[in-house]
C-alpha cells in the first residue's frame, strides 16, 4: 500500500548524512570500515566497549576473497546449494563490490581467510584500521544504546543498521503496526538440538575427519564428542580444538551456562567420560596432553533468521509518524541471520559487503534497496537452512550409526 498523503518518506537512500552502525563487534566493524570509505556519509559507531576479550578461534570462509564465481562455490557441499539458490548475475555482482574494496580493507581479509585466528585479533585489526585512515573520520560512541535510544537519536535520511548479534537490539521493532513490541514477533527459529560446547588446547598437532570422530566415540553410547565443522587449529605444536556434545534438556536446565571440566565431571560423569574417552584416544594417537582445563558453554542450537531484515514495512504501512519511515533501518550479521553449526563471522562479513555495496548505490529507489536486500537476506537463510539441516541429519545418523535398525529409522529412501 502506498504511503498516505503528506507522509515523509524517503525515495532513495540519501546521497549524504549520516550512518548509525550498532554493534562494534566484527561485522559491526567491518561495515564501518566498508562505509568509511563512501564519499559523503558520516559513519557513528556505537559499542559497548572497546576491548576486545573474545579469544576464541574463527576461520574466514573462503567465499569472502573470491575473485571468480568458480572459487566462490569452491566448497564441495555449500556450492550446490550456492548454485542453486542464487542466479548467477547476483553473484557477478558481488564478486564487482568484492574489486572495490579498499586494498588495507582487503589485504586484512585475505590474511585471515587463510586458516584460523583469534576473534579478538580481527576485532582489534578492523578497529585500528578505522582510526588510522587519515580521512573519512569516524565517531565513535562508548555507550550502552536501548532500542528507545536508537530510535530518539534518528533524523530525517538517516542510516540505521543493528549489528547487535543474535540477541537483536531491534528485530522485534521492525513488525511494522504497533508501538507495542512482542518478543520474537520478527524471528523465525528452529530449535535444532542442545548442546555442550568444549573447547580445549591440545599439546601436538591434531586433526579430526569423520573416520576420526567415528572410532574415537565407538565406546560411547550416549554422549558423543565431535569436533565441529573446521574446529581444529594448530598453532606451531598446540591444536586448538572445539567440538559439541549432544544433551538433552533436562541435561540443559540443569547446567550453568559456563564452567570448567571439574565441574563437569563432579556434576555429569556419565558426559565427561565420554569426552574423556575420546581426547586418551587421541594421546594414545598422537602422545600429547591437554593443556589448561576444558572451557565449557552450555547452549541451545537454534538457527533462525529475521522475517523481516530492513524497515520495509514502516515505509509501506502508512506509519508517517514514526522515525522508520524516513529513516532506513538494515540488520547485519547476527541480528538478521545465523546457524549453531559453523561460525556466522562468514555469513555476517557476507551480508555486511552485499549492505554496503547496496548503501553505496545512490540512486537506487528506497523500496529497490529495501527489497533486493530482504531476497539476498532469504537467499542467504536458505542457503545456510539447507546446509544447517544436513549438518543436523548427518550428525542424527552419526549417533545411531551402529544401530541398524534406529538407523533406518532416520532414512527416508526414494
Amino acid at each position: 500500500m502506498p504511503p498516505q498523503s503528506g507522509s515523509t518518506n524517503l525515495e532513495t537512500l540519501p546521497s549524504s548524512g549520516r550512518v548509525h552502525v550498532l554493534g562494534a563487534g566484527p561485522v559491526g566493524l567491518l561495515l564501518t570500515a566498508l562505509l568509511q570509505s563512501v564519499e559523503g556519509f558520516s559513519v557513528h559507531l556505537y559499542e559497548k566497549r572497546r576491548e576486545y576479550t573474545r579469544t576464541r578461534m574463527v576461520r574466514l570462509g573462503s567465499y569472502l576473497v573470491a575473485d571468480s564465481v568458480e572459487s566462490y562455490r569452491d566448497d564441495h557441499i555449500d556450492g550446490e546449494n550456492i548454485e542453486a539458490v542464487f542466479d548467477p548475475a547476483e553473484l557477478d555482482e558481488g564478486l564487482a563490490f568484492r574489486q572495490s574494496i579498499p586494498l588495507d580493507l582487503m589485504t586484512l581479509l585475505r590474511g585471515w581467510a587463510l586458516g584460523f585466528c583469534p576473534l579478538n585479533a580481527i576485532e582489534r585489526s578492523l578497529s585500528d584500521l578505522i582510526d588510522t585512515r587519515r580521512s573519512n573520520g569516524v565517531q565513535r560512541t562508548a555507550a550502552v544504546v536501548s532500542a528507545e535510544d536508537a530510535v530518539a537519536m534518528l533524523e530525517r535520511g538517516d542510516i540505521l543498521i543493528d549489528c547487535t548479534g543474535s540477541k537483536s537490539l531491534l528485530r522485534d521493532h521492525l513488525a511494522a503496526g504497533s508501538d507495542e513490541v512482542e518478543r520474537g514477533t520478527n524471528t523465525l527459529n528452529i530449535r535444532l538440538e542442545y548442546a555442550l560446547v568444549i573447547t580445549f588446547l591440545y599439546g601436538q598437532t591434531y586433526d579430526c575427519n569423520e573416520y576420526c570422530k567415528y572410532y574415537k566415540n565407538i565406546e560411547n553410547a550416549h554422549y558423543k564428542f565431535i569436533p565441529m565443522v573446521h574446529r581444529t587449529h594448530a598453532d606451531g605444536s598446540v591444536s586448538h580444538v572445539t567440538g559439541i556434545v549432544n544433551i538433552t534438556a533436562e541435561d540443559y536446565e540443569a547446567m550453568p551456562s559456563r564452567f570448567d571440566g571439574q565441574w563437569l565431571r563432579s556434576n555429569f560423569p556419565d558426559v565427561a567420560q565420554s569426552m574423556d574417552r575420546f581426547i586418551d584416544k587421541i594421546k594414545q594417537e598422537t602422545h600429547g596432553e591437554v593443556l589448561g582445563d576444558l572451557e565449557i558453554l552450555r547452549i541451545p542450537l537454534d538457527l533462525y533468521r529475521a522475517r523481516n531484515a530492513t524497515s520495509r514495512q514502516w515505509l509501506t504501512a502508512g506509519h508517517s509518524n514514526h522515525p522508520f519511515a524516513s529513516s532506513p533501518v538494515f540488520l547485519a550479521g547476527d541480528s538478521a541471520i545465523g546457524s549453531p553449526y559453523f561460525q556466522s563471522i562468514s555469513l555476517g562479513f557476507e551480508c555486511a559487503m552485499y549492505l554496503a555495496g547496496l548503501v553505496a548505490q545512490r540512486d537506487l529507489p528506497l523500496r529497490e534497496t529495501f527489497d533486493r536486500y530482504e531476497l539476498y537476506i532469504y537467499k542467504q537463510w536458505l542457503r545456510v537452512y539447507m546446509q544447517s539441516k544436513m549438518i543436523k541429519h548427518n550428525k542424527d545418523l552419526f549417533e545411531c550409526v551402529d544401530d541398524p535398525l534406529a538407523l533406518l529409522d532416520k532414512l527416508h529412501i526414494y
